[in-house]
């Protein structure tokens, strides 16, 4: 457990590696929070559910820390708004180092004697901190992409590992199929209460929609046509003034977008991303297709490759039959955010190694755009 703590500890100070000092503190819209309160508040974990909980003894880094780094953990106590995160000058980066470094010190000496009780809240721990690693990457391209001279991130970061070439539908039959998370391995809450669902037969595609189709709709008017959208996503589109692809540029005749590698042309090779809900679902209905439900989505994961975008699907976040949402502060984890947001399924360029598995149910609401997601098409 030490080993695996100190490597995903030190991955998520990786992440922030090629940033200077200015880019920790930004926060461009309330989704995004500045990198440094992910360094803090990754750390506040392990100290407000561990060791202040396990170690009598314990003194915490600093007494505000708790306020300053909380994130929606009401039971917990009061927190600086998410909006807000952006305003922390202070601390500084090198005291939120510092906090880390202290923190960890702590923890590796509390690991070495874990009593049992303690390994599932670790556990969740580090899944917790992965959770953000991603976030650090998206919240980081969104910091550099809204800044006017478009910053590489890195020089050798490449958004999409492989193209895909393979765009024929495979079928499957009408039957019982098993869905949610059955072992014995680390899963999430929401992914609990294992069940079968009745699927009719449906088809779906075996690789996601490109950039290329994603211009034609594009071209054809898609963002001009009501008929294709539904009323809350029309209404967000006139309100936002929504023409693209989140990070799309307009040049002369053609479309540059910004990737953390710096500003480049539009690949239409590499399968769209950074569209909402509301996006995914008015291309599905251009193409006189739709959008998979996450059930047909995860009874077919076994058919395609996943794993370079999340991947919209057309079910509300909604616990399973059964569930029930754990006792205590760990409860507010998935289970009161189970309203008004859609799930997305798979995994992402950004997703960290081990993090991902079929079950996994990710969930935003439906206007946003800045994660490392695209579109499955499905039809019967």
């Amino acid at each position: 457990m030490k080993d695996r703590y100190t490597t995903v500890r030190t991955l998520t100070e990786k992440i922030c590696a090629p940033l200077q000092t200015e880019d920790y503190v930004v926060q461009p819209m309330p989704d995004a929070s500045p990198p440094k309160w992910h360094l803090a508040h990754t750390t506040w974990f392990w100290e407000e559910f561990i060791l202040s909980k396990y170690i009598p003894s314990y003194q915490r880094f600093h007494p505000r820390y708790a306020f300053l780094f909380n994130s929606y953990y009401e039971s917990v106590g009061e927190r600086v708004l998410r909006l807000h995160r952006g305003n922390m000058s202070r601390p500084t980066v090198e005291e939120i180092l510092a906090y880390r470094a202290y923190v960890d010190k702590h923890m590796l000496l509390f690991l070495d004697a874990m009593p049992t009780e303690a390994a599932s809240l670790v556990e969740l721990g580090l899944h917790h901190e992965q959770q953000h690693q991603e976030l650090l990457y998206t919240d980081i391209k969104y910091i550099l992409g809204h800044n006017p001279l478009f910053p590489s991130y890195r020089d050798d970061f490449h958004e999409t590992a492989s193209m895909e070439t393979d765009h024929r539908f495979t079928t499957l039959p009408d039957g019982q199929y098993a869905i949610g998370y059955n072992g014995s391995d680390f899963s999430f809450d929401n992914e609990h209460a294992y069940h079968t669902v009745h699927l009719s037969s449906f088809s779906i595609r075996k690789s996601l929609v490109t950039n290329g189709e994603y211009m034609e709709f594009m071209r054809d008017g898609g963002y001009n046509n009501p008929l294709l959208w539904y009323s809350d996503g029309w209404s967000w589109l006139k309100e936002k003034a929504i023409d693209s692809p989140l990070y799309w540029h307009p040049s002369g005749d053609r479309w540059q977008r910004y990737a953390l590698s710096g500003l480049e042309p539009v690949n239409p090779d590499e399968p769209v991303t950074h569209i909402s809900f509301y996006e995914a679902a008015a291309f599905a209905e251009w193409k006189g297709m739709r959008l998979p439900t996450e059930f047909e989505w995860e009874a077919a994961a076994g058919t395609f490759t996943w794993g370079q975008r999340w991947e919209h699907v057309n079910s509300a976040y909604l616990p399973y039959p059964g569930y029930k949402r754990p006792a205590g502060a760990v409860g507010e984890y998935n289970g009161k955010f189970m309203i008004n947001q859609m799930v997305l399924r798979g995994a992402s360029v950004a997703t960290p190694p081990g993090h991902a598995r079929v079950t996994y149910r990710n969930f935003f609401y439906p206007q946003q755009r800045w994660q490392f997601n695209g579109i499955r098409l499905c039809k019967k």
